[in-house]
């Protein structure tokens, strides 16, 4: 697993997040997929993913982000893409990371937007019923899966980090895989193709520590969201069962799928 990252042209942070050992033997590799928006692809990268088998799409974004950015499909791709209608982030097209960044100017300030959107990101009702909906195809699909959003690193990385949390991976290796966002692939064309989002909608006041730390992924930003369920459910699998409607059943389903 140590070629998790398959690096693409268009499609940003596409990675293997499984291979971890887990309760009871380890994830399988080259069934779990996470990415960024597929807007950008280019025929190769179509062509790649085309030949991971790829059955279910869980698309974490919301109605005006898969608008204003449609994913590109190879056109063999014979999958079904999931989602719950509505917005999981700001409207217009926006990011999750972007709605919060209005006013800021510093990396200190970016890094405190963050932690408010870690706040919120595993409660918000639409974003909470997809990743209902994700937990329950790992639970009933056993093919290859690939989940994303537009930048694939805070809706994403918290929904992997979920999945990985109920399967008994270890915090050490949770955290790795979510920190992967900071160097899988070509991590500069990432930031910079999210620097031209960001500057676009909230001007040139924000400085290049600020505009960093929005595009980047800090181990404090995950363990804020795990701290919120904690303090509101007292743990993820009560959590998981309570808001995302997937109870002690689901997750063993889910491990007979994708632990050997």
């Amino acid at each position: 697993m140590e070629n998790r990252v398959l690096s693409l042209d268009g499609i940003h942070n596409f990675r293997d997040y499984g291979g971890y050992p887990a309760r009871g033997g380890r994830l399988r590799g080259g069934t779990l997929w996470r990415s960024g928006q597929h807007s950008g692809a280019s025929a190769q990268d179509l062509e790649a993913v085309n030949r991971l088998g790829i059955a279910t799409v869980i698309d974490l974004r919301g109605d005006s982000e898969r608008a204003a950015f449609p994913c590109l499909r190879h056109d063999e791709f014979a999958g079904e893409v999931l989602f719950h209608p509505g917005e999981t982030a700001g409207s217009h097209g926006r990011a999750a990371h972007e709605e919060f960044a209005t006013g800021i100017k510093t990396t200190e300030d970016a890094r405190t937007a963050m932690l408010r959107l870690y706040d919120t990101l595993p409660f918000r009702p639409v974003l909470a019923r997809t990743f209902g909906i994700y937990l329950q195809a790992l639970a009933q699909r056993d093919a290859p899966s690939l989940l994303h959003c537009l930048a694939g690193k805070d809706r994403t990385g918290l929904a992997a980090a979920l999945a990985h949390a109920l399967l008994g991976v270890h915090h050490d290796d949770m955290m790795a895989d979510y920190l992967l966002t900071n160097t899988a692939g070509n991590s500069e064309a990432r930031i910079a193709a999210g620097a031209a989002s960001v500057r676009s909608g909230f001007g040139k006041a924000m400085d290049d520590g600020a505009l960093r730390m929005i595009m980047s992924v800090q181990p404090e930003f995950l363990d804020r969201s795990f701290a919120a369920i904690r303090a509101a459910h007292g743990t993820v699998e009560a959590y998981a069962a309570a808001v995302l409607d997937a109870d002690a059943d689901a997750v063993r389903k889910m491990a007979e799928n994708l632990i050997h």
